[in-house]
């Protein structure tokens, strides 16, 4: 089977513009991520999907494959569809471009599953939640999970709630919870991925601001990996020097 890493990478932020080519370490940020996406076992291609010409010519420069996809997508997942469309491939990556420490074997994990089993149509990854502040958070993504590591529902509160943990004793019972943080990293067979983008989004979607669950309340079952890898994502320039300090270790 044919397995292609797409990493979208956009120029405009909000909170970060010209993120895909800040420098960590003499290099662009996205550079980072292409050449340690390109490292798992299981790519035999990744491609940078970008709309604008800075990261295009910069990608070139680096000697990496890049594509120009349209500037009105609404979503990166949109952005995917549109390179997977004009490629040949079973399984689509989704890599996302702001996470410079993503660890190659974190992408095998989450690809593995689909290579095994036919049936799977998208599969993702989580990791252990540590703290309680994490738990807690409504900017940490978490998700529960069947016997079959299928997704049950993701949300951006405190799930699974212990009803009978009290507060005061939530930080050293935690790991009673086995709460997850979901890792948005995300793998498609390529034809469901090109029909995704053409569901209509969903009202848990909406409420939570979660994509996923897009697929979930259209009935597509969610397989979810575990690691034990971190992820550490760049969203602010704080966070970048931060990444850096980590890689410099």
């Amino acid at each position: 089977m044919k397995v292609t890493a797409i990493i979208p990478a956009r120029y405009a932020s909000t909170r970060f513009p010209g993120k895909p080519l800040a420098r960590i370490l003499g290099k662009p940020m996205i550079e980072h991520v292409y050449r340690r996406t390109v490292e798992a076992q299981t790519i035999d291609r990744a491609i940078i999907a970008t709309d604008d010409r800075r990261i295009y010519d910069c990608v070139i420069a680096f000697g990496g494959e890049v594509m120009m996809t349209r500037d009105d997508h609404p979503s990166g997942t949109d952005r995917l569809a549109e390179v997977a469309a004009a490629i040949d491939s079973d399984l689509i990556v989704n890599v996302q471009g702001d996470e410079p420490l993503i660890v190659p074997q974190m992408i095998d994990e989450a690809v593995g599953p689909l290579l095994e089993n036919d049936e799977l149509q998208m599969g993702t990854l989580c990791s252990r939640i540590e703290n309680v502040e994490d738990y807690l958070s409504p900017n940490v993504v978490k998700v529960v999970c069947d016997s079959h590591n299928h997704a049950l529902y993701f949300s951006r509160a405190p799930i699974p709630h212990p009803r009978d943990i009290p507060a005061g004793e939530l930080s050293v019972r935690l790991p009673e919870l086995a709460a997850k943080r979901h890792i948005g990293l995300y793998v498609y067979r390529r034809e469901f991925l090109l029909k995704y983008p053409q569901l209509p989004q969903t009202p848990l979607e909406i409420l939570e601001s979660l994509e996923q669950l897009r697929a979930m309340e259209s009935g597509v079952r969610l397989y979810v990996a575990m690691t034990e890898f971190d992820c550490h994502g760049v969203d602010t320039p704080e966070d970048l020097q931060r990444v850096e300090a980590l890689m410099r270790l």
